[in-house]
């Protein structure tokens, strides 16, 4: 099972870091609103485990499915239902074949980037081996890479006995080098992809019903978007509240730390608004604990990198 949230950590560099933020863009901040967390998961597969992570009740997160199936527009517990069909009167689906579920996202293009705008962490489930989760995949990464300011990637790898739907999710994850704006996202460090492999969870985990490898697959997620993005979020903005707040005589005196520096060397204040100083990278393992940490900093409009709002 996952790590205790409660067992999540802030970098002590990272908050010390954060006591210099500017006091008054981060008393103005709202978590949901100026930072959004977006979840947003793609095939039938991803809405089922999508449908246990929201059932947690993870603060700020706003839900969305993609389907291809009419149906999809029965799935209330969402705040947005994405269907890529022609209509909810014409039973038209992908059929299982990737290339209409690529067809059908191409098309529907112009809502995929309403999904994603103005997001700033956003988590993409993705189930591969059928026609939505594996066609459409690289047409939600292409948006959600442009559109957010940090992105995490799962994909759910059918069953090795599956056959053939296994090797389209293998046939899958190999086009995604050719998204250029999710490479460039995973270069710059601002993304990352897990592969949450079926046939491994049953080799470490024995045998599990159906409904019980959905809620692990949701357990893991949610713990990642709660110690990755939340907490640290939260920390960020209630610091620059709370010395918002503080009559300056209140605030204690730090001495100054006695530093030697050569005469050509110039300190430089660092920048860079959200920009990951650890995070993990890509690979088909199974994340533990401490690669769902991220850390970041905050700082005012006007500096260099990466804008919040």
């Amino acid at each position: 099972m996952p790590e205790s949230l409660g067992n999540a950590r802030i970098d002590e560099s990272t908050m010390s870091r954060m006591e210099d933020l500017d006091e008054a863009y981060l008393k103005d901040l709202r978590l949901g609103q100026d930072i959004r967390f977006v979840l947003v998961c793609v095939g039938g597969g991803a809405a089922r485990v999508g449908h246990d992570i929201i059932a947690r009740n993870v603060r700020y997160l706003e839900s969305v499915v993609i389907n291809s199936d009419p149906r999809v527009q029965e799935l209330e517990e969402f705040d947005r239902r994405v269907c890529l069909g022609a209509g909810p009167d014409s039973g038209r689906d992908t059929g299982g074949s990737p290339v209409i579920g690529g067809h059908l996202a191409r098309a529907a293009e112009p809502a995929l980037e309403k999904v994603f705008d103005g997001a700033t962490f956003v988590t993409v489930i993705a189930s591969l081996g059928g026609g939505t989760g594996t066609g459409a995949l690289p047409f939600v990464l292409e948006a959600a890479a442009r559109q957010s300011a940090v992105l995490s990637v799962f994909v759910i790898r059918p069953f090795r006995c599956e056959g053939e739907r296994r090797a389209l999710a293998d046939r899958a994850l190999g086009r995604l080098h050719f998204v250029d704006s999710w490479v460039e996202k995973l270069e710059h460090q601002l993304a990352t992809l897990t592969v949450l492999d079926n046939d491994r969870l049953i080799e470490e985990a024995g045998r599990l019903p159906m409904s019980r490898l959905n809620r692990r697959w949701a357990d893991l997620v949610a713990t990642h978007i709660e110690k990755a993005f939340v907490i640290p979020a939260e920390a960020a903005v209630d610091a620059g509240r709370l010395a918002a707040t503080v009559p300056e005589a209140e605030v204690p005196a730090r001495p100054e730390p006695e530093l030697t520096l050569p005469e050509a060397v110039v300190p430089v204040a660092p920048s860079g608004p959200l920009l990951p100083t650890a995070f993990p990278g890509t690979g088909n393992t199974l994340p533990g604990p401490s690669d769902t940490e991220l850390m970041f900093e905050i700082v005012p409009p006007g500096g260099s990198g990466l804008e919040l709002l």
